[in-house]
């Protein structure tokens, strides 16, 4: 039985040291035209629902009381297991991610290894990750599969990564501080590998927008933790709910779930299978290329996709940047919609354009956002929406798109109060 009673903030700001982690939220950074499945991963960190075992007795603690011990938990050493579920209603997105790598980049190659295309793939499937830590300078992500394991280790000014299946190396040096400047995380911005990482994005859009609650305890990957649920009191949202276990001794999320206002299975459920708090071996940091890997450098690759953009490979949308720029953001807490306007405006790239300096995009790309449109129309003029379970992206004909974790008729009307 759980002892807790629910305490509810009812759209209060978390105060003291719990602004840390319930700030605005930044600025979505996406990729296109692969709008939906970029979207997607970068907002992955927006959802929850949660599976228990076990139901342990603890103190009371009220929903404020709760977020200030997420805020406070000073934990920098750990390392365990994390299982992660995603199904937002979209195809797997591994091969997908492969057609918009740039020119030059074989199955053998940086491009194999490079974080930035490689993590993606966290955004559909179930995935099992090795993760470890030790303070700001050390880190460690494995993405384990059948018969191969993809691996990201930052270790003090370094960070490599490694694709046993292509026997594949991407490597890069950071100036001093510049993990910092990144918040101490050792993948692409907007995408989390840890409960603790969920945990953060999701209290950062409960600002003055949400009801928190404790909903009792749960014992996740053998502790006891407190449940914390979020649950939007906007309409519009396609999020339903989102419960965190947090760690009674320690504070650190142990477990994440996101339930979409559609019901049915979690959209995401992401936690610790296992979890030790104690400091990880020093080689759980190490790497040495192994013999015969195709290395790739950081300033090659980014150099190869400079020249992939030139060349019109981003077509209408090459003017978006990762700062945001191009980007306008209305609305607040979980009804945030993010405009982007594509430069010159002209609309969605297509393979049937047979414009090749217009950026068409891959078939494969093609057939993936066509099977999720719906044709719209309005005051706006007309467009296309691509829907998943959680985020919804409306394609204007003349080159505009309106994208966030919001229903269709929210994103319609977004474009007809823009104009």
């Amino acid at each position: 039985m759980a002892p807790n009673d629910s305490a509810d903030t009812n759209g209060t700001a978390p105060h003291g040291p719990a602004r840390a982690v319930a700030g605005r939220r930044k600025a979505v950074r996406y990729i296109v035209p692969v709008a939906v499945a970029g979207v997607a991963a970068a907002t992955i960190g927006l959802v929850p629902a949660l599976a228990s075992s076990g139901d342990p007795d603890l103190p009371e603690i009220t929903a404020q009381e709760l977020i200030e011990k997420i805020a406070a938990s000073d934990t920098e050493q750990l390392s365990g297991t994390v299982k992660i579920s995603t199904d937002l209603g979209i195809p797997t997105l591994g091969g997908l991610a492969g057609s918009f790598v740039p020119d030059g980049a074989g199955d053998k190659g940086g491009a194999s290894a490079d974080p930035q295309s490689k993590l993606t793939e966290l955004a559909s499937g179930t995935h099992t990750l090795r993760v470890a830590a030790d303070g700001p300078d050390r880190q460690r992500v494995s993405i384990l599969d059948n018969a191969s394991e993809y691996s990201l280790i930052h270790n003090g000014d370094e960070v490599w990564a490694y694709d046993s299946k292509s026997n594949a190396v991407y490597h890069a040096e950071e100036k001093a501080g510049e993990h910092a400047k990144r918040g101490d995380q050792p993948v692409p911005d907007g995408v989390p590998t840890t409960p603790k990482a969920f945990a953060e994005q999701a209290l950062k859009a409960a600002d003055g927008t949400t009801s928190v609650k404790v909903g009792g305890t749960a014992q996740v990957a053998g502790r006891d933790a407190y449940r914390l649920v979020l649950t939007p009191e906007q309409s519009g949202s396609t999020i339903g709910s989102i419960t965190v276990a947090v760690d009674a001794k320690t504070g650190v999320p142990l477990k994440f779930t996101l339930q979409p206002s559609s019901g049915g299975k979690a959209a995401i459920d992401a936690g610790f299978t296992s979890v030790d708090f104690g400091k990880p071996a020093a080689s759980s940091f190490s790497f040495t290329p192994p013999k015969g890997a195709e290395v790739t450098e950081a300033d090659s690759a980014a150099n190869r996709e400079k020249a992939h953009k030139a060349e019109g490979g981003l077509g209408p949308f090459e003017g978006l940047n990762a700062k945001g720029e191009g980007v306008k953001v209305t609305g607040k807490g979980w009804s945030t919609i993010a405009e982007i306007k594509a430069p010159g405006g002209s609309g969605m790239p297509s393979t049937s354009s047979g414009d090749k300096a217009s950026g068409d995009m891959p078939a494969e790309a093609q057939e993936f956002l066509d099977s999720m449109g719906d044709k719209v129309t309005g005051t706006f003029g007309s467009g296309t929406v691509f829907k998943t379970r959680l985020v919804n992206a409306l394609m204007t004909d003349d080159g505009r798109v309106y994208v966030g974790a919001v229903t269709k008729d929210a994103l319609v009307k977004a474009a007809d109060s823009a104009g």
